[in-house]
């Protein structure tokens, strides 16, 4: 599986960088165009900070209601959202990081047991293994053996995304999530980018055209991308700003489902109970659908069967409209998915980094 992208990754990441601060991009501290939910931020504050220094995603990967999930995390590096989400599944869950990187697999493995204690769970819920993204199996990764998958700023780095979605597919269950953030271009990005190793070590070589994502995941049988955050991501290196010319990035954060091949194709009347954890009064789904207790509103025919078929299921009271989608058979308009649109409409920022990751 190795090649030369991956040696100059893996060099890059698990030799090269010592903490977050010898990125030569913001991507580690762009101000997320969301909060945290508390649950989140308080499970943060417990990680070893020796585990935050070495922090080098590009947002949030931290979704909605995970007790007693199956979660592995692709890319997982020095194991910081790892652990937050060992947190957050309890310990009746199960949190599996997969990285290809030596350095990063002996340096995250030596903080399960502190957690473990720190957390108060009478075993480990974590494991760290080597592996690849494109091949899942070769690392004894089953198919259809998780509740959500998640990757933080990692998918930018490999060369063959269709096949990284696709294993991230196969290892999902039926109503499975992905929920991931990565980094973005805002154009189709030069070849000549993936001569250059910095570039590639980045992300930005590798960042694909976010236009391109929606075809790539609903072409290999994900639902429509839902975006989550976006923030603009700054080049602090004056020499790779003129290789890079006119290309932008920014970060982005989607959330894509695995739904069951006969999903419902009407619109529904859907009244959320204000049962997710953190989000009593009033559950974001994305960037786009934010849904207040007790208020009934009206979706299409897709975001009805996440919440029908997922593990929201039963946070909401749905009912079948006999209205079809007219989404369902046209060209929908994507514009509303562009994590530069979503970036610029908050006004998003960068922010200095904490030595801790906190």
């Amino acid at each position: 599986m190795s090649s030369a992208v991956h040696e100059n990754v893996k060099n890059y990441y698990g030799s090269r960088l010592e903490t977050s601060d010898d990125l030569q991009t913001n991507a580690a501290c762009a101000m997320p165009s969301r909060p945290l939910p508390k649950s989140a931020c308080e499970a943060l504050k417990q990680v070893h900070p020796d585990v935050c220094k070495r922090y080098f995603g590009c947002g949030l990967v931290i979704p909605e209601k995970l007790e007693g999930c199956a979660v592995l995390d692709l890319g997982s590096g020095s194991g910081r959202d790892c652990y937050v989400l060992s947190k957050l599944v309890g310990e009746r869950g199960q949190v599996i990081g997969l990285d290809m990187a030596d350095e990063m697999i002996v340096s995250s493995q030596k903080y399960v047991q502190y957690h473990q204690e720190k957390f108060g769970y009478s075993k480990p819920n974590t494991v760290f293994v080597k592996g690849y993204m494109e091949k899942l199996s070769d690392a004894g990764i089953q198919n259809n053996s998780f509740d959500v998958v998640v990757s933080n700023c990692v998918i930018c780095l490999c060369p063959d995304k269709r096949t990284v979605i696709s294993e991230a597919y196969k290892g999902l269950k039926e109503g499975g999530e992905l929920y991931y953030s990565d980094m973005y271009a805002s154009k189709v990005v030069p070849d000549s980018f993936e001569e250059d190793p910095v570039l590639w070590g980045e992300g930005m070589a590798g960042a694909l055209y976010w236009q391109d994502l929606i075809t790539l995941v609903k072409d290999i049988g994900f639902s429509t991308p839902h975006l989550v955050a976006g923030s603009h991501i700054v080049v602090h290196n004056p020499e790779l700003q003129r290789k890079t010319g006119d290309v932008k990035y920014a970060s982005g954060t989607y959330r894509i489902f695995k739904l069951p091949q006969n999903s419902i194709k009407t619109k529904a009347l859907v009244t959320y109970k204000g049962t997710v954890p953190d989000c009593t009064e009033c559950f974001e789904f994305d960037a786009s659908h934010s849904f207040k207790t007790n208020v009934p509103v009206e979706v299409g025919a897709e975001m009805a069967a996440i919440l029908q078929n997922t593990r929201f299921s039963t946070d909401f009271n749905i009912t079948m409209l006999d209205t079809p989608d007219p989404n369902q058979s046209s060209t929908p308009q994507y514009c509303h998915l562009s994590p530069f649109l979503l970036a610029d409409k908050l006004g998003s920022s960068v922010k200095q980094c904490s030595k801790t990751g906190h």
